[in-house]
């Protein structure tokens, strides 16, 4: 796969801005890796852990909030499963907000909300937008999974900060890299299945190695979408600062077996007192003109309904 769909005229939802604040930067990142995947409970190891990132001296290093996309819906569900069915490579997601401007302290209580496309790149809610080259219509997979909700969601941070998704590896659209979005929230609520109120704190992009990615994408169902990635130096967003851009820590549940699938993680340091528009920097494509906007219908699959993640090789 080449990198040649780089298009920095693709019309943007928004106008760029800057706004809100993360670090996930050298030293910082290898520590949220480490205490990601330690038990999410108040464990002794894991507290150490909080404690050693809260002393990093890089964690005062802020970067940016980039674009939320086209493909944002409101109304996802809080819910540690999101794929309801969908088939791909499983990835296991552990993301741990730090307060910035306090040390590096964890930020229990913040909501993490992730979105992204699956392993054709179809988002739901938009189901009928192209993701370029040439792949199955999304109506094609004969999954159960609910066109407006799947592979969206939210979690709320422990006393470790840390949030935990089971997804899938996302595939991928034209003209963008693979990739998942991420907003952190603060001072809201959970109501009614989703999480109401507050304000977001920062609106970002989490990043694949583009190694790993191109070799997730010659495997089913990835590989029934065929035509040219985008890799990571010619992506529209990704600004090659590696975790603190968003690049994720990615480790193989088995190493000689990419099917099995992946572990991923990344340290997000927002400010707490800062709000993002979501107007951040970069492009993401066009959604079609008849997209659904609003909240997900009232029955719309909890998370003791979402099936786990299924690979194919």
């Amino acid at each position: 796969m080449t990198g040649n769909h780089k298009n920095t005229s693709i019309t943007r939802r928004r106008a760029l801005a800057v706004s809100g604040g993360t670090v996930a930067a050298g030293g910082l990142a290898v520590a949220g890796f480490q205490s990601a995947f330690a038990d999410t409970t108040d464990s002794t190891d894991a507290d150490a852990t909080a404690s050693a990132a809260s002393t990093s001296s890089e964690c005062m290093t802020l970067m940016t909030s980039v674009t939320e996309g086209p493909y944002y819906l409101d109304g996802a569900l809080v819910r540690k499963d999101i794929t309801e069915g969908k088939a791909g490579v499983p990835l296991t997601l552990r993301l741990t907000v730090v307060d910035a401007t306090d040390g590096c302290t964890p930020v229990k209580g913040a909501a993490v909300e992730i979105w992204h496309c699956d392993a054709w790149g179809y988002y739901s809610g938009y189901t009928t937008a192209n993701p370029g080259g040439s792949a199955p219509a999304e109506s094609e997979e004969g999954d159960s999974a609910d066109d407006q909700t799947y592979l969206r969601g939210y979690q709320i941070a422990n006393a470790n900060g840390v949030v935990k998704f089971e997804t899938i590896f996302p595939g991928w659209y034209t003209p963008r890299t693979c990739h998942i979005h991420v907003k952190v929230h603060t001072g809201g609520e959970k109501e009614d299945g989703t999480y109401e109120g507050g304000k977001v704190n920062y609106t970002g992009q989490l990043f694949f190695d583009d190694d790993i990615a191109e070799e997730i994408f010659t495997l089913e169902p990835y590989s029934k979408h065929s035509g040219s990635y985008t890799v990571l130096a010619d992506d529209m967003v990704y600004d090659g600062g590696g975790a603190s851009s968003g690049l994720l820590t990615l480790k193989a549940v088995h190493k000689k077996d990419p099917s099995k699938g992946y572990k991923g993680s990344l340290t997000l340091g927002i400010d707490p007192d800062a709000e993002s528009t979501g107007a951040g920097s970069g492009g993401g494509g066009t959604p079609p003109s008849d997209a659904p906007t609003g909240t997900p219908p009232s029955d719309a699959p909890s998370d003791s309904a979402s099936p786990s993640a299924s690979a194919s090789s």
